[in-house]
Formats: C-alpha cells, structure tokens, sequence
C-alpha cells in the first residue's frame, strides 16, 4: 500500500516525505545490548494498582500500563543489565526503542528499532547518546539534561517518556 501511495505522489509532482521503517530484529537488538552474556533471560512483570501508580509518579507518566517485559542479561550468577523492547506513537505512527540499563539502573544505551514516522523525524544516534549514564530524577527530561531535537519535538520527548518509564520500572522492580 505504501509503494502504490509513493508512486501515485511522485506521478502526479507531488513532494514525497520519505518514512522510515523496521531497523533491528530484536534477536539482533538483544544482542547488542548484552555481548558479554552467556544468556538472556525473560522477566515479564505484572503490575498491580499499587506499583501502576508508583511507576506513574516515578516517571511522571500517568499512563503506565500493567504488564510489562524485562530481558535480563547474565554471565553465570551475575546480571550484566537489563533491556526493555518499549513502543509507543510519537505523533501519530509507532516507535520501538530498546532502552538498556546497567545492574544499578543507570541507562547504557537506547537504540531505534523502529521508526514509522518520517525519517527527518528520527532521533539520531548521535542524540540518543544523551542518555548514557542518566538516572531517573529532575533532570531526566527534554530542557533538562536531554536537549531537543530542532524540528522534531514529539519524538525527542516520546524517547524520553519511555526511557523515563523504563528506568522507573526497574527501579520498582528492585525494590522488591
């Protein structure tokens, strides 16, 4: 559908934006979050009200949902890190990141999986390493220690909103 769109608009003069697509398999992604595990293992979690709520103040996203999945590195006993495969709609298509943090809830990486808006409107790598090293607190937004991406606004703060949620899950997931 999409091919027929993009040949109708390129017949008829129009300017065509070009929209991106899917960039990493998760295999592939897990991976490159984990190259020194010996094996990766899944944790899926299952919120109650109780912990909705307190990853909702922690993040400052007031709609967390109930179920969500870890992937857990480890290397015999030891947890090299922790990944979450996270999508949400940036202004009106979806984004998948992988946002990957160190055993003490430090983030390590976060890498586009997927794009669907157009491609001017991805984050760039270069970006994206704003995050390495942050911990969840006041400064952990776009304004704050994360700059703003010029021209694309919507998905510099949908990448910080699921970054922020997913170190906030992590962080309720090690209080237990």
């Amino acid at each position: 559908m999409r091919m027929i769109l993009f040949a109708l608009l390129v017949a008829l003069g129009m300017p065509v934006l070009a929209f991106g697509g899917a960039y990493m398999s998760k295999k592939e992604a897990l991976e490159l979050a984990f190259p020194e595990a010996e094996r990766v293992e899944t944790l899926n979690l299952y919120l109650d009200e109780t912990r909705i709520r307190k990853v909702s103040r922690l993040s400052g996203i007031p709609a967390v949902g109930a179920i969500h999945t870890f992937y857990v590195g480890k290397k015999g006993d030891l947890v090299t890190g922790y990944a979450a495969i996270e999508a949400a709609v940036v202004r009106t298509l979806p984004e998948t990141l992988m946002i990957v943090l160190d055993p003490d809830g430090h983030v390590r990486r976060v890498e586009v999986l997927a794009f669907y808006e157009p491609e001017e409107y991805k984050p760039p790598v270069r970006w994206l390493a704003q995050f390495e090293g942050r911990i969840l607190d006041s400064e952990l937004r776009v304004g704050g220690a994360i700059h703003g991406i010029t021209g694309a606004t919507l998905s510099a703060q949908a990448v910080t909103r699921q970054v922020r949620k997913t170190v906030a899950l992590l962080r309720v997931l090690r209080e237990e």
